[in-house]
């Protein structure tokens, strides 16, 4: 097999979370250019049906299903229905996150743990453990988990961020070491600061940006595709020995 082949999914199907715009939509269109079918999942339907449509226009088959992942029936629904439409499973990129809170973790409460904690760990360990009879039965899979910098090395003011993308980080290399015997891969990448929507109270704090920029050993701000080409490297088989493994995509900012 040639280096490119290996980089092809063709007949693979990939189910991404947080798909509807930044990073996962940037992901769902890298693996979708290389074959795979494509399942977007996000909150509300609209929105992903729109990223859907704007996948199919490049020629990728793609379907949107809305999905919280605070919600377990909705993450049954979402294996369900992908399995009954594509088939079968195998890839999943755990992209979706959210940080309501930005402060001093003494000044946060239970119920703010307890929904980020639900989001950013529960929710995506709940939708591997649904996808892994799947992924088994087909031979195997890759799981790939969208942790962040602040999960290696914590910032000022998103502790219980910082916790819980730690805790999406330890669980990838439990889920690599458990189910590597059915060859799934499970890996998880940590991104830097990138422009997103999701980041836009850091990007758009000119000062705060300034002090990023200034620690990273590259000077600029990165867009959602500079994680695609990650992504797709581990969804492929051109990373078919790597498993729980920690790729940091943050133009140098953690050395």
């Amino acid at each position: 097999m040639t280096i490119q082949n290996q980089f092809r999914l063709n007949d693979k199907v990939a189910i991404i979370t947080g798909a509807s715009k930044g990073i996962g939509k940037a992901i769902a269109m890298a693996l979708g250019q290389q074959g795979a079918k494509i399942v977007l999942a996000s909150r509300k339907q609209d929105a992903v049906n729109e990223t859907a449509r704007a996948l199919i226009t490049e020629g990728i088959d793609a379907i949107g299903i809305a999905a919280h992942m605070g919600d377990d029936a909705q993450i049954k629904n979402l294996v369900a229905q992908t399995v009954k439409i594509f088939g079968g499973i195998d890839i999943i990129v755990n992209n979706a996150a959210i940080n309501p809170s930005f402060g001093p973790i003494a000044d946060t409460d239970s119920d703010l743990f307890d929904k980020i904690m639900q989001v950013n760990v529960k929710g995506p360990l709940a939708f591997c453990k649904l996808c892994y009879p799947v992924m088994k039965q087909r031979g195997g899979g890759s799981i790939i988990n969208i942790s962040s910098i602040e999960g290696l090395s914590p910032g000022l003011g998103l502790g219980l961020y910082s916790i819980s993308k730690a805790t999406l980080i330890a669980m990838t290399k439990v889920l690599a070491k458990e189910w590597g015997a059915d060859h799934i891969r499970a890996n998880v990448i940590c991104p830097g600061l990138i422009k997103t929507k999701f980041s836009d109270a850091l990007t758009g704090n000119e000062k705060i940006l300034k002090q990023v920029l200034a620690k990273q050993a590259l000077p600029q701000l990165a867009e959602p595709e500079d994680i695609a080409g990650l992504a797709l490297f581990l969804a492929s088989n051109a990373s078919s020995f790597c498993t729980g493994a920690i790729y940091t995509a943050d133009g140098g900012y953690t050395i």
